[in-house]
């Protein structure tokens, strides 16, 4: 298995400036050309996997199928992405279960409950296993598709600039930027903050002129966005695990020549797969990377952080949102919540 190294990521950020990331680079025009979209930039793991699943897709296929990568929302925002990819303008998009998807099938946020998950391993388990068949199954029912495996993007923690959070009345006001996603809304909510919903691409700047005191996401997220550049904590809350569905739209696979469908398929699947071990890999390295940027990193006992959701009832809302059956399937990887 390939890793990113120093030449990929200058080649991802010089290909940043081009109407499509990756384009496979053959001897003839591929007669079926298709689009990718991504709401990272085009250094993330996950672009760089999508380009090498790109490249192996064209050569398998003799040149025949082009998947041209569009990172950092180049296409539009999230959700002007779904709307492409449900009308069939947008052959492919990574999207998160927790974020706009779940605005469309509101059980695709269910793995996003916070506090619920002990490791990585327990997800990708839950997720390759019952529970990512379960979710899976409701995406036909709004006219699309998700490839089996997750793309993972880890367990998010807490930046600001007021001061390190600790305990949950460390968060009590702080103007806390979140994805638009109601379990989001109602995690930090419950939690003390005053959460704000914005764009991913609004981020930096919000930071940048104190229109949000802070944000949450994963070390890659953090460290590829600079993120450091306009925030001085980062708290280690471990507080929602998320990852991306590759998603398309099901009227658009199925036009696919059926001989295509499974080089496809395989190949989105093991790029998926590539990328956790990127993010384990990165995670164990930019801890320190990102502390010699200036942010200062602290690690808070999370029971507290926990025992304040079971007080507030933010489990007890969820569980009723979600229904019992998908609850149940929740909490036989998890354990009990609430």
């Amino acid at each position: 298995m390939k890793t990113i190294n120093r030449r990929q990521t200058m080649l991802g950020m010089a290909a940043a400036a081009l109407p499509g990331l990756g384009l496979p680079r053959i001897g003839h025009a591929a007669p079926l050309v298709y689009r990718f979209g991504t709401n990272v930039p085009a250094t993330h793991p996950l672009n760089v996997r999508a380009v090498e699943a790109s490249e192996r897709i064209s050569a398998e296929t003799n040149g025949q199928v082009q998947i041209n990568i569009f990172p950092n929302n180049q296409l539009g925002s999230d959700a002007d992405m779904l709307s492409q990819l449900r009308a069939g303008g947008l052959d492919f998009f990574t999207v998160s279960g927790v974020n706009v998807l779940s605005q469309l099938v509101p059980v695709a946020s269910l793995w996003g409950v916070g506090f619920a998950w002990s490791s990585d391993d327990a997800v990708h388990k839950a997720l390759d296993g019952e529970l990512g068949v379960y979710l899976r199954a409701q995406f036909p029912k709004v006219g699309l598709m998700a490839m089996n495996t997750i793309w993972s993007s880890g367990f998010r923690h807490v930046t600001n600039n007021v001061r390190p959070i600790n305990t949950p009345q460390d968060l009590k006001g702080l103007k806390m930027r979140v994805p638009v996603s109601a379990l989001w809304t109602s995690l930090f909510k419950n939690l003390g903050a005053s959460p704000v919903s914005l764009n991913f691409a609004e981020v930096y700047s919000a930071l940048q002129t104190n229109v949000v005191d802070g944000q949450e996401n994963p070390f890659a997220i953090i460290s590829v966005a600079k993120l450091y550049e306009v925030q001085k904590y980062c708290s280690l809350t471990n507080h929602m695990w998320d990852g991306w569905w590759c998603m398309t739209n099901q009227k658009v696979w199925d036009k696919i020549p059926a001989n295509f469908r499974p080089i496809i398929e395989k190949h989105l699947n093991r790029s998926a797969m590539d990328m956790r071990a990127d993010g384990l890999r990165l995670n164990s390295s930019l801890r320190a990377e990102l502390a010699g940027k200036g942010l200062v990193i602290n690690e808070p006992k999370l029971d507290a952080f926990r025992e304040t959701l079971v007080k507030s009832g933010f489990y007890e809302e969820w569980h009723k949102r979600f229904g019992e059956e998908a609850w149940a399937m929740l909490e036989k990887h998890t354990g009990k919540l609430g």
